[in-house]
């Protein structure tokens, strides 16, 4: 049973001051886009083809992953794929007996949700491959329950997401738009940015208040408006990023001189995200940014797209 799942990029990520709970409260503006990791499952002790990591994620769950930074993925209980398919079989009251095999595409720790999409990808596979026929409004509950991603990496498109992001409302979005990513070497912590984001609004003596939603950028998306979205993308946890990472800055600044209608920082980065005019703007795009050696890779992709889908074996 094989889904693939997109990654996601944060259109707006308003960001509370910090809860009793450690959490932030946010006002998330996901948009899922057309780049994708795969993950199939089988039962356990089933053949697979070779991998560039493996190994067994706790009781039940083998795991293996190969393609981008694979080397860089846990296969133990930190894997979230591993950790949905085990909450998955304790929901059921049944042992995991699972083969996952993860095919990355999306970067690992970039920003854009990566672990997340392949727990949400683990989650239908496996509802699949062990005849469970959960509606997906159960999917969510136990997604939500893995991480803040994870609900949206299930539904797609574009939606904002409220609380720690979990809670989610589809968006009306007249899209495609037109992405490029620039893929940093390495990645970033999610909870070391947090803690900076914090640590710099106290240094100033900023009081961030409740987040509340740009209705700029709401307009735009439903007005399918690429230079308006452009204008309106924000991220607040983007100066965090930038102090723990400051060559992001000139990955930021070479996409704009190259023609970008908006850049950010992708969620906690180190990713950054530009958005073209067009599909061709995008490709010279994404070519401007490899000939100026600013990020590792600078790849294009689309959006929205839909969420966790089943490509082979439903």
């Amino acid at each position: 049973m094989t889904v693939r799942v997109p990654a996601k990029v944060n259109l707006q990520l308003a960001v509370g001051p910090p809860r009793a709970d450690g959490y932030h409260d946010l006002v998330n503006v996901f948009h899922a886009v057309s780049l994708f990791d795969e993950v199939t499952a089988s039962a356990a002790g089933s053949a697979t083809g070779s991998a560039t990591g493996s190994g067994t994620g706790g009781s039940g769950v083998t795991v293996e992953v190969t393609g981008e930074s694979a080397g860089e993925v846990p296969l133990d209980e930190d894997n979230l794929a591993v950790r949905a398919a085990r909450a998955l079989a304790r929901h059921a009251g049944r042992p995991p007996g699972v083969r996952l095999v993860i095919r990355k595409a999306i970067p690992v720790a970039g920003g854009m949700a990566g672990g997340s999409a392949d727990a949400a990808a683990a989650l239908v596979a496996c509802d699949r491959l062990w005849g469970l026929g959960l509606p997906a409004a159960r999917l969510m509950d136990i997604g939500a329950e893995l991480g803040s991603d994870v609900p949206f990496a299930l539904l797609g498109g574009t939606a904002v997401g409220t609380g720690r992001g979990e809670r989610l409302s589809p968006l009306p979005d007249a899209g495609p738009f037109h992405w490029v990513f620039a893929l940093a070497g390495g990645g970033l912590s999610t909870p070391a940015v947090y803690a900076e984001c914090d640590r710099l609004r106290a240094a100033a003596g900023q009081d961030p208040g409740e987040p509340a939603i740009s209705t700029a950028l709401v307009a735009a998306l439903a007005a399918g408006d690429a230079r308006a979205l452009g204008a309106a993308l924000a991220n607040d946890l983007e100066p965090a990023a930038l102090a723990l990472r400051p060559s992001l800055a000139g990955v930021l600044a070479a996409g704009r001189e190259h023609g970008a209608l908006g850049a950010l920082v992708s969620g906690s980065g180190p990713t950054c995200a530009f958005l073209a005019g067009s599909a061709g703007r995008a490709k010279s795009l994404a070519a401007a940014l490899r000939a100026a050696g600013v990020c590792r890779a600078a790849v294009t992709a689309a959006g929205p797209v839909p969420g966790a889908t089943v490509v082979s074996g439903g």
